[in-house]
């Protein structure tokens, strides 16, 4: 058996902003293939954070995902009959996929308003490296420090 890497498939940029990223927030955003939807929320998520802030949206959206993205995650690995918590670094798609995935959860989480103001919200938070999305980064970090007896164990 010979390791096939997985092809990525290439994300179209949006029509607005022409931009890669933006259009994988929609795609995160989208559930049951109503992108039209989802991309209503993430753009009018992207003017009440240039109204709020002052600033380009697309400089607060990059800067929200370099700050929420981990460096070190836990992956449980089973040697005999224990489970061990073993910390790896994660490289390259991941990074931003994770953080993406947990600043729009910390959005949807949040109670009361509308989807566009919550997630407006947590990136203007997530920019300012706060917010439950870079809680959940620093959580994870913590983990992997709690585990690092452990990173000789190869995945």
């Amino acid at each position: 058996m010979c390791a096939q890497k997985k092809k990525s498939i290439e994300v179209q940029p949006d029509y607005i902003y022409s931009s890669a990223v933006v259009s994988k927030v929609i795609n995160y955003i989208m559930r049951r293939g109503k992108k039209s939807t989802a991309s209503r929320i993430v753009y009018n998520a992207l003017d009440a954070i240039k109204e709020k802030t002052q600033k380009d949206p697309l400089e607060i959206l990059d800067l929200a995902i370099r700050n929420a993205s981990p460096i070190l995650e836990i992956k449980p690995k089973r040697i005999g009959g224990a489970i061990y918590q073993v910390p790896s670094e994660v490289k390259g798609d991941r990074k931003i996929a994770l953080a993406m995935r947990w600043i729009i959860q910390a959005a949807k989480s949040k109670k009361g308003g509308k989807m566009q103001a919550k997630l407006a919200e947590e990136l203007i938070n997530a920019s300012k490296n706060e917010g439950s999305a870079v809680k959940k980064k620093e959580d994870t970090h913590r983990m992997a420090e709690a585990n690092r007896a452990f990173a000789h164990i190869r995945m």
